[in-house]
């Protein structure tokens, strides 16, 4: 394992190994190499060591890697292996379907709150989340210390609710609202538009759909 600095799109990568993996300790399999998880996902295989050298120094020459050593090491890496508590705002349709799945915590993240300044919404129970009030955003954050915020909020409340979290202490936004978001520097802005990726699933289908006429 090495010490540089790691890049966004090694990131991404990261997460698809471990799922790989996950998936092949199922097996009782016990070791793997970086040319077969780079088979298995359709990567390059130089790529992969790279990553993994990363990450793990448990690579080892013929045999590779013990699966469930590099599966620990990826989610220390990741901080899957350390819980982090989060809030979200905004208890619509997207913000109760975020609040109702059960899987954030194999990934280190546990939605301890829900906020909403709807009041037709507050007070009401999301899978055992109460929606509270928003303008008890940014003292429950502070006094909890979170540090991440999910805003499911449309996107012209959007940016008032990051600035509340900010001054709560937030650090990393992960932010499902269709808009750009202006963040003090050394905050982490990470943005899911769901739009983008549609477009790019439609110009993709309408080129292979114009090679295939």
């Amino acid at each position: 394992m090495t010490t540089q600095p790691i890049s966004k799109q090694t990131l991404l990568r990261l997460p698809a190994y471990l799922n790989y993996l996950k998936q092949l300790a199922q097996t009782h399999a016990v070791h793997v190499s970086a040319t077969g998880i780079a088979e298995a996902l359709g990567l390059n295989q130089v790529q992969v060591r790279k990553d993994l050298a990363l990450v793990s120094d448990g690579g080892k020459p013929k045999t590779g890697y013990q699966i469930r050593e590099l599966i620990a090491d990826i989610e220390h890496f990741l901080g899957y292996d350390n819980t982090n508590g989060a809030v979200l705002v905004g208890a619509g349709h997207l913000g109760r379907a975020l609040l109702s799945y059960s899987g954030f915590k194999s990934y280190g993240l546990e939605i301890v709150a829900a906020f909403d300044e709807n009041e037709a919404v507050i007070g009401s129970t999301i899978n055992g989340h109460e929606v509270m009030s928003i303008h008890r955003l940014r003292d429950l954050c502070t006094r909890m210390k979170i540090h991440i915020g999910i805003i499911t909020a449309p996107a012209e409340a959007a940016q008032q609710v990051c600035d509340r979290l900010v001054e709560g202490g937030v650090r990393a936004v992960w932010n499902f609202a269709p808009t750009i978001l202006r963040v003090p520097e050394g905050i982490l802005v990470q943005n899911e538009n769901m739009a983008a990726s549609l477009a790019v699933l439609s110009s993709h289908l309408s080129d292979k759909l114009k090679q295939e006429r």
